[in-house]
Formats: structure tokens, C-alpha cells, sequence
């Protein structure tokens, strides 16, 4: 019975900002796959050569929109978790990603391949949905 925390108002707001937060499992919380592409653009990346190492299988990728990109109303930004830009989602493949995203859902990729051919990084991902 010692691992029982009574909660009430003055206490709630800790627990859920602490640095460990709850050690509770979001209930229904789940990671649903949407679909599989590579990562367009890697080639006008400046330092891609320097990030490739880093670029592992099964490594997550982050998404940021750019509704205000000249070129592409639903443009999504590829980047590493050190923040570095990859190259974008293909825009056959990002108008409904792009609503999403919109709408306040969290989307991302994990690397599933990494082929060098010529002078173009061809990186594949799968993308997920956390709901």
C-alpha cells in the first residue's frame, strides 16, 4: 500500500509534468502505419553526405509542415531528431498526410532503407500515425 498516491489538485500538476511523468500507458494509444515512401529532395541537401552515417535502419524521423512553401500548399518537411532537414514528403503522396497533420495529428517516419545511387540518397520510410 505504499505505492499508493492519493491525488488531489494540489499534487495532479506534478505528477503529470514531472521528468518522469506517469508511468502509465496511454490507454488506446496505438501506432497505425500509412504508407510507405522515400524521402524527395535528399539531393539538394547540402550536407547529406555528413548526416548519411547517421541515417540508420529503424530510425525515427520527424515531420514539420510548410503550408507556405512556393511550390506546394501541403509540403511536409523530412528532419532527423538533431533537427536536420532530409527533404520532403513526395507531393504524390502528401496531400492527405498534410491534413492530417493540419487536424493536430502526430505523424512520422522510421527508416527502412538507405541506398546510395549516383548522386542521390534514396531513402525509404514508412509513415506512422500516434493516436
Amino acid at each position: 500500500m505504499d505505492d499508493i498516491v492519493k491525488i488531489d489538485s494540489s499534487n495532479i500538476s506534478a505528477i503529470l509534468h514531472s521528468r518522469d511523468g506517469l508511468a502509465l500507458a496511454k490507454p488506446f494509444s496505438q501506432q497505425i502505419f500509412l504508407v510507405d515512401v522515400h524521402i524527395a529532395g535528399t539531393t539538394h541537401v547540402d550536407n547529406i553526405d555528413e548526416i548519411e552515417p547517421t541515417l540508420t535502419i529503424g530510425k525515427k524521423l520527424v515531420f514539420f509542415r510548410e503550408p507556405d512553401n512556393k511550390y506546394d500548399d501541403h509540403a511536409i518537411i523530412v528532419k532527423d531528431k538533431d533537427g536536420n532537414k532530409l527533404g520532403y514528403i513526395p507531393k504524390d503522396k502528401n496531400e492527405i498526410l498534410s491534413r492530417l497533420m493540419d487536424a493536430g495529428k502526430l505523424l512520422y517516419g522510421i527508416i527502412q532503407t538507405k541506398d546510395k545511387l549516383g548522386d542521390w540518397l534514396k531513402i525509404s520510410m514508412q509513415v506512422f500515425l500516434e493516436d
